[in-house]
C-alpha cells in the first residue's frame, strides 16, 4: 500500500473543487431531468398504425414525407411525426381494402 502525503492547504483546494464540479453536475442533471424524453416508435409499430408495408414506409422515408432517426441499423420515428402524417394525409380507399 502506498501513501501520499499532502499539504492541508493543497486538500482544501482540491475538496473545494470538487464541491463545485458537483454543483456544475448537478446543475445540468436538473437541467435535463426537466425536459420531456420524447417517445419513438420502430418501424414494426409504424407500420401496424398507418396498416402499411415496410416497403411504403421506406418510401415514406425516401421522399422525405416522414422523418426518421436512425442509430446503428434501428430506425426510429417520433410519435409527433407519424401523428402529423396522420392528419395531413387523407386515407386513400386502396388501404381501405388492403388485407394483410
Amino acid at each position: 500500500m502506498e501513501i501520499i502525503n499532502i499539504e492541508k492547504r493543497a486538500f482544501e483546494t482540491m475538496i473545494a473543487r470538487f464541491e463545485i464540479l458537483f454543483e456544475k453536475t448537478q446543475t445540468l442533471c436538473n437541467l435535463h431531468s426537466r425536459k420531456s424524453v420524447n417517445k419513438w416508435y420502430d418501424n414494426q409499430d409504424v407500420c401496424l398504425i398507418l396498416r402499411i408495408s415496410p416497403r411504403k414506409l421506406q418510401t415514406l422515408r425516401d421522399n422525405g414525407t416522414l422523418p426518421y432517426t436512425q442509430i446503428n441499423r434501428k430506425l426510429f420515428y417520433k410519435i409527433e411525426d407519424v401523428q402529423n402524417l396522420i392528419v395531413k394525409q387523407p386515407v386513400s380507399l386502396q388501404s381501405l381494402f388492403e388485407t394483410k
